[in-house]
């Protein structure tokens, strides 16, 4: 194949994932530029909504309006109480009555108010608690580690990476883990307070993102579905997009609110 014919079959292929992709970015450029909570607050849930019905095909379950109903009087209270996490635990409060109410019921009904409610209340707290700027580094080691892990491995992938994602690679996952690192770490210095903080925290946060694409690729398998949606076309569903923020933005969480906690009790000492 010359080189005209493999540019053409590869730009046909990927074609709709660029134009997607850049409709994505575009919207997040605009979303972070106005950085109105509600705003974050609306869309957030929406991708919630359609991520939270991703997830009932994914897991097998029985689809009910109740469910749904739930989901969403979960975001409003996320929205209204100002402290996201915390509606956690009222979502296990609305499952245990909403289960209570039912005499029968499919345990795995449960599952999606675990995957993907608590992962999306945790990156809407990320934006609650830290601010804008915590979620671009969080969207930039994230995008790195999918870009890098892509090119990378289509230009030096040998080694598959792990039986429940065949077409990755370990060379690829390294590529994208060090792209992800290197530039991250800079976008860590505002948020995270020096450099070393930025390293780190990029370092572990593309491993949890590498995790979450995983575990998409688990949950796809185990469903015998090639995406978990169709609404973005060359991409997949909500959840295709946003399995590995999902999973970096519980690790993000953790580390920044323990890093605070830190400086806290420095000061006290102090």
């Amino acid at each position: 194949m010359n080189f005209k014919d493999f540019f053409s079959n590869s730009f046909s292929k990927e074609k709709q994932r660029y134009i997607t992709g850049l409709i994505i970015i575009a919207a997040l450029v605009l979303i972070f530029w106005i950085n109105e909570i509600i705003l974050v607050w609306a869309v957030l849930g929406a991708a919630y909504l359609i991520g939270f019905s991703e997830s009932i095909k994914l897991f097998g379950c029985k689809s009910h309006f109740m469910m749904y109903v739930l989901a969403i009087l979960v975001w409003i209270f996320a929205g209204l109480n100002g402290r996201p996490i915390e509606s956690s635990i009222f979502v296990a409060m609305l499952m245990a009555g909403y289960l209570g109410y039912r005499k029968s019921f499919e345990p795995k009904q449960i599952l999606p108010f675990i995957y993907p409610s608590i992962p999306f209340l945790v990156l809407f707290a990320v934006y609650k608690d830290f601010g804008v700027r915590a979620i671009i580094w969080l969207v930039v080691v994230v995008a790195l580690t999918d870009i890098g892990a892509y090119f990378g491995g289509k230009a030096f992938g040998r080694t598959p990476f792990s039986p429940t994602s065949p077409n990755k690679t370990l060379e690829g996952a390294i590529i994208g883990l060090a792209v992800a690192v290197a530039v991250g770490s800079f976008f860590g210095i505002g948020v995270g307070g020096n450099f070393i903080v930025g390293i780190v925290f990029s370092f572990a946060i593309s491993i949890s993102a590498i995790l979450g694409d995983l575990y998409e690729s688990y949950l796809k398998r185990n469903a015998n579905l090639k995406d978990s949606g169709r609404i973005l076309p060359g991409h997949g569903g909500i959840l295709d997009r946003l399995d590995a923020i999902l999973f970096g933005a519980i690790m993000m969480h953790f580390l920044l609110y323990f890093l605070e906690m830190w400086k806290e009790s420095s000061i006290i000492m102090i």
